[in-house]
């Protein structure tokens, strides 16, 4: 299980630790226009240590056997993430690479138009924003003097 920081302000996270904030974005939300879906009213903040050398990003489910690093199956569930997502992966460099694992409405890095395709990946580095899902935004912070 991924340890989940309740709120920025947390304890800090260990010496060369990545974290992933996940929050509802609105501007991502507004851009999509997914008719009959409605943006939440309250979401907080949720924080995730990345541990190496992979975190999985989904929703929980006992009948599929899927139990993500990222889990995003808790409440208000967003109807557009699937239970197995994406992967995050650690790169030779010691940054982190985002892969899409045949989502069915896609993975999109920072402002790029375009999701990934099934299993193309891309680089990512500190303040890179994953969007999956209706409104769900999750940013990578790089430990401290991380290049």
């Amino acid at each position: 299980m991924v340890p989940v920081l309740d709120t920025p302000a947390a304890a800090p996270r260990p010496a060369g630790q990545w974290a992933a904030t996940v929050t509802a974005d609105r501007t991502y939300f507004d851009a999509n226009a997914i008719e009959g879906v409605e943006f939440p009213a309250h979401c907080p903040e949720r924080r995730f240590l990345l541990p190496t050398p992979q975190a999985r990003i989904g929703r929980k489910s006992s009948s599929k056997g899927t139990d993500p690093e990222i889990d995003l199956s808790a409440a208000p569930l967003d109807p557009g993430v699937s239970h197995s997502h994406a992967l995050l992966t650690v790169n030779v460099e010691g940054g982190w690479l985002v892969s899409d694992l045949g989502s069915t409405n896609g993975t999109y890095v920072n402002d790029e138009a375009t999701p990934l395709t099934a299993g193309q990946s891309r680089t990512l580095g500190d303040g890179d924003r994953v969007h999956v899902g209706a409104w769900t935004t999750i940013t990578l912070h790089a430990p401290d003097g991380h290049p």
